[in-house]
């Protein structure tokens, strides 16, 4: 290593982030004129440039000692005493996540070249890719927190475009407006924070915040937004912040959006939803260790809320029959797990496990993807069965990406997932709380869940009977259908319209034998199953345990002056202590710990119900046909979002409109100027302009008056 550190080129970040975003304008502007190899070659290489430059960018961090990047570039605006800035920070969590997002929105790009090979929208849609590209990158790469508000809006509105891509289909735009709406809803909170920082620190740059973190807010200091009732400055600061990461990393109970998601073209799930956009709160929580070290009450929660989503959202895996929507709410559970380590100051497992995570569930996305291609744009694995012949590299990828999501020692995901859950047993052996047992407890189960679903998806997919010539799908692999209104608004059975590739049949996939897809989808699969299977033996030392691959040498830890971590919160440091010896090692001892035999129980009980006794599994549902509706229904979290709250709101205007129109209106209103026309009325008819009117009221008058004295006389 030179002893003279050096800094990285500023030239070579603007590249990195304006590649994309030049293809991005060359293909959505002048798509018509460069024709549809035009859009593609553009945004392509684009990505490429920036996928080749933040390789090298992150290899001089790591091999040649750069020094971490942090500099702003241009001048936003200044009002009063206040500057906002363009500017980069980029360190090597930065770097990581860059290589990440610009390597598998890369291959991502090359599998759309089949996917969307005869889509009408083709030009458009790779402007759309590429710029999601740009955003994200904006996102993890910005060094104030204005910055990370725009990249963080930016990818928001691309994911609003890609998932109601086929705009003609109402599913699609029911899909992408509760996904925008419920990403509102988190991102209101994340305003309500970052407007925190501002209010505390008088700033919104990372490097001074984070500096003056402990000074500031670290003493216990408390504000009282209600009077009568302090509350910890850190702690409102850091749950705010993490509402927004709940929403954009699909957290309960702001996930329900997620499978929805699976409504837009499955290049889309893999890039937005496996392996950037929804890991965007993970990245920022963990950018954020600084103030989340400082309120034990905000890691808690993060804690409860990721131990939730990691365990219960897995179960609703087991019942579903899409495929994408299996792979969709693996990734809630994925996330979930990223969470828990989070909230247990595990922050580098999180990260990690977003890296590794991102091959090998991108991997599974794409791999649903060239099922979907090969079986004619069918979806529902009722209809699919025996397509290991039909599919051999599809069928064998998907299962590298299965033994690496189960977290099969060797393989990347185990690495990743077993640190999580070690950490999670550490956190909970040393806080002797109910918050990190129940947290313990559910990534612990969820590995058998994960496996179960997962198996499940291979068995019904690629084994077993051929049931695509069917009529209709077999009894007993179908759960009972849902028959409320907003489930069929969001259910789909397959993943394009019907003239998307001008095939008439794609509804049911009968007319056609199942094939392989072409090498530009298969080729992704493979260069995103080689990093699936080696990649967690080769870094799981420097990231997560501070030694070199092998496990024998000291070294700094990787993310260090990255992310922050309070000695009395470092579990990781403990489980390298006890537990690290070497990747080798590491994974050996994987083969006696408590998740490898609850994957293995998911995979034996998988097998035996949809390999070797598939008449089973419709019996069992029907045995249990009470917790399998609440399953399908989503413990009717969709109803509570959609008649709840969305049609509470709904109902709550239209009451108002009534109030209105009837009360406010009708009666305050109306009302008291037709009481001074009634008024009026019977005044008029008094004053006729007759005298012998007069004379009567007058005769009246004084015998009424001369009755009234009598009376008082007498």
């Amino acid at each position: 290593m030179p002893a003279v550190e050096f800094t990285l080129s500023k030239s070579i970040l603007v590249a990195i982030v304006l590649a994309p975003l030049i293809g991005a304008i060359l293909a959505g502007l002048f798509g018509r004129r460069i024709g549809r190899a035009g859009a593609h070659t553009v945004t392509i290489a684009g990505v490429a440039l920036s996928c080749a430059l933040s390789m090298y960018v992150l290899w001089q961090l790591v091999s040649q000692g750069a020094a971490p990047f942090n500099q702003n570039l241009y001048t936003w605006f200044e009002i009063g005493g206040y500057n906002a800035h363009v500017g980069f920070m980029v360190d090597k969590l930065t770097a990581m996540m860059m290589v990440v997002v610009t390597f598998v929105s890369l291959l991502v790009h090359v599998y759309t070249i089949g996917y969307m090979e005869e889509d009408p929208g083709y030009q458009r849609f790779f402007s759309y890719i590429s710029l999601f590209t740009f955003s994200m990158l904006m996102l993890v790469m910005s060094n104030n927190f204005l910055q990370l508000f725009f990249g963080w809006e930016a990818v928001g509105l691309v994911s609003y475009l890609l998932i109601g891509f086929w705009f003609k289909r109402p599913t699609a735009i029911f899909a992408n407006l509760k996904a925008f709406l419920v990403n509102r809803v988190g991102d209101f909170g994340f305003l309500l924070g970052i407007a925190g920082v501002l209010f505390w620190f008088g700033t919104l740059d990372y490097a001074t915040v984070f500096a003056n973190a402990a000074s500031t807010i670290g003493g216990g200091e408390v504000f009282e937004f209600i009077p009568g009732h302090a509350w910890s400055v850190a702690t409102v600061i850091c749950i705010c912040l993490f509402i927004g990461a709940m929403g954009k990393s699909a957290q309960v109970p702001l996930h329900v959006w997620l499978p929805d998601s699976m409504e837009g073209p499955t290049p889309i799930s893999a890039l937005i939803h496996a392996a950037t956009m929804v890991t965007a709160g993970i990245f920022m929580v963990a950018r954020m260790s600084p103030l989340f070290e400082l309120s034990p009450a905000a890691l808690s929660f993060v804690l409860f809320i990721g131990a939730t989503t990691a365990f219960w959202t897995g179960l609703i895996g087991m019942v579903q029959n899409d495929i994408k929507r299996v792979v969709a709410y693996s990734t809630l559970s994925q996330l979930g797990y990223m969470t828990v380590a989070l909230g247990v100051s595990a922050y580098s497992a999180g990260v990690y496990h977003l890296m590794t995570h991102a091959f090998f569930k991108a991997l599974l996305f794409l791999g649903a993807g060239s099922v979907i291609i090969g079986m004619h744009h069918e979806q529902d694995m009722r209809r699919m069965g025996g397509l290991k012949k039909y599919m051999p590299i599809t069928y064998w990828t998907m299962v590298i990406g299965t033994l690496a999501l189960v977290g099969t020692p060797f393989f990347s995901g185990f690495f990743s997932k077993d640190t999580i859950i070690e950490a999670a047993a550490e956190h909970a052996h040393e806080a002797h709380n109910w918050v990190a047992t129940y947290a313990h407890w559910a990534v612990l189960l969820g590995a058998f869940v994960t496996s179960f679903y997962s198996f499940r998806l291979l068995y019904l997919t690629f084994h077993g009977r051929e049931r695509f010539h069917d009529p209709v799908p077999d009894h007993y692999i179908a759960p009972e259908a849902d028959s409320t209104e907003h489930e069929e608004a969001i259910s789909h059975s397959h993943d394009e319209p019907a003239d998307a590739h001008g095939h008439d049949d794609h509804g049911h996939g009968h007319a056609h034998t199942p094939h392989e897809s072409p090498w530009v989808v298969t080729l992704p699969l493979i260069l995103l199953a080689i990093p699936s299977i080696v990649i967690g033996y080769f870094t799981a030392g420097p990231m997560l345990f501070g030694t070199n691959s092998s496990g024998h040498e000291k070294i700094a830890p990787y993310f260090t002056g990255a992310i922050e971590v309070l000695p009395e919160h470092d579990v990781l440091s403990k489980i390298a202590a006890e537990h690290w010896h070497g990747p080798l090692q590491f994974a050996l001892h994987g083969f006696m710990a408590p998740a490898f035999w609850l994957a293995l129980g998911g995979f034996l009980l998988a097998t035996f119900l949809y390999l070797f006794r598939p008449d089973l599994p419709g019996k069992i549902a029907h045995a249990l046909r009470w917790p399998v509706r609440v399953l399908e229904r989503k413990y009717f979290m969709d109803d509570l979002w959609i008649d709840g709250f969305a049609g509470g709101g709904l109902a709550l205007g239209q009451a108002s409109r009534e109030v209105d129109s009837r009360l406010i209106d009708g009666v305050a209103v109306n009302g008291s100027a037709r009481l001074v026309g009634l008024v009026s009325g019977v005044v008029r008819q008094v004053q006729s302009g007759y005298l012998y009117h007069y004379a009567f009221a007058m005769i009246i008058g004084l015998i009424a008056l001369l009755a009234v004295i009598h009376k008082l006389w007498v």
